[in-house]
């Protein structure tokens, strides 16, 4: 049976990377990254939030159709459960299974906490310029506090949810441990 494996969490907590690394060693694996998909679509940078609502659709039609070939892993923030919900029926309606990983720095259990890890973050992805301002702009740590609490509230809420700590510069500990939560 494949699987759709939502890598969920805070901006900067390593989803995309992780998604990157896992689809490597895993062949086959589709990484459907929303984020990448806005940057596909004309004048994304000027309407990053609207973009990424049109998209969305447009990923689950693409996760749907894959589940025939392979896995996917999907790094994205969900903190919505009526969203969580509609991409885990798109993988029971394809015959897949479907699991929900938060990725959680276990030193950032608070906004502030949060916001200096991913003001650190670095990398080349077209996004995350336009990530930072909106999430600046947005309220900063006071918005990543509160998908903090999001995010903790959707754990608790579905006990099937597995959690892993995403420990920040060690990308390798990080990846055994997801590898060992979807073992």
């Amino acid at each position: 049976m494949t699987r759709v494996v939502l890598l969920n969490g805070l901006p900067g907590v390593g989803k995309s990377t992780l998604a990157r690394r896992w689809a490597a060693e895993h062949p086959g694996t589709l990484v459907c990254d929303i984020d990448l998909l806005r940057t596909w679509v004309g004048g994304w940078r000027t309407s990053f939030v609207e973009v990424g609502a049109a998209v969305r659709p447009a990923a689950q039609g693409l996760i749907a159709g894959y589940l025939a070939a392979g896995d996917v892993v999907l790094p994205q923030l969900i903190a919505d459960p009526g969203e969580l919900d509609a991409f885990a029926e798109v993988a029971r309606g394809a015959g897949a299974s479907f699991q929900h990983v938060v990725l959680r720095d276990p030193s950032a259990r608070t906004g502030r906490a949060a916001g200096e890890r991913f003001r650190r973050r670095s990398g080349d992805d077209p996004w995350h310029d336009e990530v930072r301002r909106l999430v600046a702009e947005a309220g900063g740590d006071a918005l990543l506090g509160d998908y903090v609490r999001r995010l903790s509230a959707l754990v608790e809420d579905r006990p099937g949810t597995l959690v892993v700590d995403s420990v920040e510069g060690d990308e390798g500990t990080t990846y055994a441990a997801l590898v060992a939560a979807l073992a």
